[in-house]
């Protein structure tokens, strides 16, 4: 069996999480607990381009207030 997440052809979705960080997941697995779909079904590169266009930092927002002392 192949790993649904290398199919250069197949369908996929953009999952982000509450720290605001992304994930390309196929489309036919379950979305994980903690995780929502941020970019609807499309092709991979497709839900490439969106991560990279809309996960510029890659900071867990809970980490991105945090005070250095």
């Amino acid at each position: 069996m192949s790993n649904p997440f290398d199919d250069q052809g197949g369908a996929f979705v953009v999952l982000i999480n509450e720290q605001g960080q992304h994930s390309l997941w196929p489309a036919t697995t379950e979305v994980p607990a903690g995780w929502s779909i941020a970019y609807q079904q499309n092709g991979r590169h497709a839900c490439i381009e969106y991560i990279n266009n809309n996960w510029t930092d890659m900071r867990p927002r809970a980490g991105a207030n945090i005070r250095q002392a």
